[in-house]
């Protein structure tokens, strides 16, 4: 149980971003924190975080640590709220809001699952690319990719990671070629996100150093991601997508992806809700769900 304490205490740690963050969050100073975390590596004989006066980062083997424990504390509170099921029905209603197409297509099958299986269990569920003020409209839980804004208000998790691939149609490649480096994508047509007036640039990690980012040229915007894995299907362009969004048009050869030698940019999916001393049983069987359900990186 002890070594379950500190597992938690550093999986905390890593989702708060820091030690004092999590101190406040577990009601604990951030000596204790400290301490536990210290305790940690040196059963395990490594480092897990990087350390300055100020801020404290994730070293590279406590990050593979945080991803294996995560997914683990995540079992054990759904078990737990299995459990706790069994003796007092999950009951009551949760409002949730999540982006449109990963909401629909990795999201909804997850929480359709859950409702079958709580029929005391009532699910409001709202797809939306905005992001949303939860504490405003409402909302007890909402999904978000990519970074986050600081907000005192709020708790966060990790649930998942989505890596970007690139992308083009048979015909597009064809006649004019599949580019073999980040360079040549400037001498290329591009199919593109923008909303609200900005255009979304394309990132490739890079070992050791900045990624690499481009601004395509492009003559098609759209803000839906569907529509544009339509217009790079019809041949518009190359696209830069999410792998699950595109995993079944290249299964069936409608989309290749290319540059497959350079590793895609990976977004985090986090789940958001309000700060709470401790969530409800409902709310916290939902979040655990989400960690469970969803595939580590979805590529």
């Amino acid at each position: 149980m002890e070594h379950l304490n500190g597992i938690s205490v550093f999986v905390e740690a890593a989702e708060a971003g820091g030690f004092s963050t999590a101190a406040e969050r577990l009601n604990l100073s951030r000596s204790a924190v400290g301490k536990a975390i210290a305790r940690l590596e040196q059963r395990l004989g490594v480092r897990l975080f990087h350390r300055t006066t100020r801020a404290q980062s994730l070293t590279e083997e406590g990050q593979l640590f945080y991803e294996s424990c995560q997914k683990a504390l995540g079992e054990i509170r759904t078990a737990e709220a299995l459990l706790e099921s069994g003796r007092q029905e999950i009951r009551g209603r949760l409002r949730i809001s999540m982006p449109v197409l990963f909401g629909r297509q990795c999201v909804a099958p997850l929480f359709r699952d859950l409702l079958r299986r709580h029929p005391h269990l009532e699910l409001d569920l709202s797809f939306n690319d905005r992001v949303i003020d939860l504490l405003d409209e409402g909302f007890d839980l909402a999904i978000r990719n990519g970074s986050l804004g600081n907000d005192a208000g709020l708790m966060t998790r990790a649930v998942a990671e989505q890596r970007m691939t690139v992308c083009a149609s048979p015909a597009y490649l064809a006649a004019r070629g599949g580019p073999q480096t980040v360079a040549e994508l400037a001498a290329h047509d591009a199919v593109v996100y923008c909303r609200g007036g900005q255009q979304r640039s394309w990132s490739f990690p890079v070992e050791g150093r900045t990624a690499e980012t481009i601004l395509p040229k492009t003559r098609l915007r759209l803000d839906d991601l569907s529509a544009i894995a339509d217009a790079a299907a019809e041949g518009l362009g190359l696209a830069w997508l999410p792998c699950w969004l595109v995993r079944e048009r290249v299964q069936r050869g409608e989309l290749i992806r290319v540059l497959t030698d350079r590793p895609g940019l990976v977004f985090k999916v986090y789940a958001v809700w309000p700060r709470t001393r401790l969530p409800l049983p409902k709310l916290r069987l939902a979040i655990d769900t989400l960690s469970t359900g969803l595939p580590r990186i979805m590529e």
